[in-house]
């Protein structure tokens, strides 16, 4: 666990994943802006809402951050630089051909979409290691399970401090499963967030 410095070392990735509930929209607000704009990795996001909530998430967090972002869409391949978000009522989860999938199977702890389908898809696709997963402020234990699964694959493991979040549930539930990478309150989150350099993947070698 890091508890000082938040800044990552070299390690490569591929995708960053953040999944919140109950006063997240507030945290959002500080890393989606600290983003970099250079960010080659896509960024997929799962925020508790009800099924009939108008979807308004790209318009509340455009003005936030000169990154592209929309709702993901089945079978959408995922880009770099895009921030992609979970439509109300839909699970999101993603494929190994690294595409989004939108499944309408029952809710996880009362909720579609799920942070933990999120996560556990990412872990069983084709990511392992090469994603950082960032679990915040909610007020259910979704998540915590979803999570323990990215740290279990080798990926980076970010969960607000639960003294800083509006709700601990979340976070505490995820704490006492494991000990993550980085213990956080949302500032240094953001920071963590602005850290990321572009890390594109290298071209594939063709043999002759």
């Amino acid at each position: 666990m890091a508890s000082q410095g938040v800044y990552l070392d070299q390690r490569p990735l591929d995708l960053l994943l953040i999944g919140g509930s109950a006063g997240v929209l507030d945290v959002l607000r500080l890393i989606l802006p600290r983003l970099p704009l250079s960010l080659a990795v896509p960024v997929v996001i799962v925020v508790h809402l009800p099924e009939r909530s108008p979807e308004l998430l790209p318009r509340v967090f455009q003005s936030t951050t000169r990154l592209p972002m929309h709702f993901a869409e089945d079978k959408e391949p995922l880009v770099g630089g895009t921030i992609y978000f979970a439509p109300a009522g839909y699970h999101l989860l993603l494929e190994s051909n690294r595409c989004c999938a939108l499944s309408i199977d029952p809710p996880v702890w009362f909720s579609r979409p799920s942070i933990d389908v999120l996560f556990e898809s990412a872990a069983a696709a084709a990511y392992a290691s090469r994603v950082m997963a960032m679990l915040l402020t909610g007020a259910s234990t979704d998540g915590a399970s979803g999570l323990q699964s990215i740290h279990a694959a080798g990926g980076i493991t970010v969960v607000q401090s639960p003294q800083s979040a509006e709700a601990a549930t979340m976070p505490a539930a995820a704490l006492a499963r494991f000990t993550p990478d980085f213990i956080l309150p949302a500032s240094d989150i953001a920071g963590l967030a602005a850290s990321l350099s572009p890390q594109p993947r290298p071209a594939a070698v063709v043999s002759n």
